[in-house]
C-alpha cells in the first residue's frame, strides 16, 4: 500500500506519556484523526482500514465498521473496550509511524502530548484530594417506605405478609393483647394478628405504616377499647381511617372489644357497631369464640 510522503518526522512525545490510556484523548484530537484516516481513495496513504488490520480486527468487523459515519472513531472506541490495557496513547502513535502515516503525527503530536498532560493532570490532583472512606453499599436505604415493614415481610418487595386483623391498642392494655394472641394464634383459630409491638419493624413513619397495614395488608382489625386508649392519638387515627375505609361499618371491618370497666363514656364514634365486653361475666364464656368468628369471616 502507498504511504505518504515523508515529511519532517514528528518528535516523539516524552516517555511517561507513551504509557497513557486512549481515553485520555479528547474530541478534538479524535475528530482530527478521522479527518485523515477516514477518506478512502485509491492509492491514498494507509486509511482507517489499515490501522483497523494492525489493530487485529478481521474482515467482518472492519465490514461492521465501514457503514458507521466515523469508522476511525467507532474503532478506537472498540480498541479501548477490547484492550484496557494495551489501547495506550504511545501504541497508537507507534502504529500511524509504521504505516507511514508521519503527516498525521507531525499535526497532531503536539495535541495528543497536552491532551495527555492535562490527564495525568487530572490524576495527580485526584491522588492529592483528601483521603474519604466511600460510602459502604449496605449503608445507603434502598428500601422504600412501605416494604420491608413488618419482621417477615421480603426486604426487597417481592412478598408481604398479610393478616386477619390489624390490633389497635394503647400501651397500656398490652396485657390484654398478649392474651389476645394465645387465644387466638395458638387455638384452634389460628389466626393471625398483626400486633405493632411485636410484628412492625421500627425505623419508619407510624402513620404511614398504619395506613398500609389498616387497608392493604388485613382483613379486619380490632379495637381495644378502655379509658387509656381515649387518650392515645394513634390509636385515634387509626380507628377513624379504619371507619372511612367502611363508612357504617358495613364490611364488618371494624371490631371494637371493650377489655376494661371505663370511667369514661364509651367513645361516640363506636357507638353503632356491635361490640365484644370482656368485661361482662355474663357473656366471657363466648367472647373468644365470637370474636374468632368474627375475624375468621370472609
Amino acid at each position: 500500500m502507498a504511504t505518504a510522503p515523508v515529511g519532517p518526522a514528528a518528535s516523539p512525545p516524552p516517555a511517561e506519556l507513551r504509557a497513557v490510556p486512549m481515553v485520555a484523548l479528547n474530541y478534538g484530537v479524535r475528530r482530527r484523526l478521522g479527518l485523515y484516516l477516514n477518506p478512502r481513495a485509491a492509492g491514498a496513504a494507509a486509511d482507517w482500514t489499515a490501522l483497523a488490520e494492525a489493530l487485529g480486527c478481521d474482515y467482518l468487523e472492519i465490514r461492521r465498521l465501514e457503514a458507521l459515519p466515523d469508522p476511525t472513531a467507532a474503532l478506537l472506541e472498540d480498541w479501548q473496550g477490547r484492550c484496557p490495557g494495551g489501547a495506550t496513547v504511545g501504541r497508537l502513535l507507534d502504529l500511524l509511524a509504521e504505516l507511514g502515516r508521519h503527516d498525521v503525527l507531525l499535526d497532531l503530536t503536539d495535541s495528543v502530548e497536552e491532551d495527555c498532560k492535562k490527564y495525568l493532570r487530572r490524576k495527580r490532583e485526584q491522588a492529592d484530594q483528601p483521603l474519604q472512606v466511600p460510602a459502604v453499599d449496605s449503608s445507603v436505604p434502598k428500601t422504600s417506605e412501605l416494604m420491608g415493614i413488618t419482621t417477615r415481610d421480603d426486604p426487597y418487595g417481592n412478598g408481604t405478609e398479610m393478616f386477619d386483623a390489624f390490633i389497635c391498642y394503647c400501651q397500656k392494655d398490652l396485657q390484654f393483647v398478649q392474651e389476645m394472641i394465645r387465644e387466638l394464634e395458638q387455638t384452634e383459630f389460628k389466626l393471625k394478628l398483626c400486633v405493632f409491638d411485636r410484628d412492625v419493624l421500627p425505623g419508619t413513619c407510624v402513620w404511614s405504616i398504619s395506613g398500609e397495614l389498616i387497608e392493604r395488608r388485613c382483613r379486619r382489625m380490632v379495637v381495644v377499647i378502655s379509658d387509656d386508649y381515649l387518650e392515645s392519638d394513634e390509636c385515634d387515627f387509626q380507628t377513624k381511617f379504619a371507619l372511612s375505609l367502611s363508612p357504617g361499618a358495613r364490611l364488618k371491618r371494624l371490631i371494637p372489644v371493650k377489655c376494661k370497666t371505663m370511667k369514661n363514656e364509651f367513645p361516640s364514634i363506636l357507638r353503632f357497631i356491635t361490640i365484644c365486653d370482656y368485661t361482662n361475666p355474663c357473656t366471657k364464656k363466648w367472647f373468644w369464640t365470637r370474636l374468632a368468628k368474627s375475624l375468621l369471616l370472609p
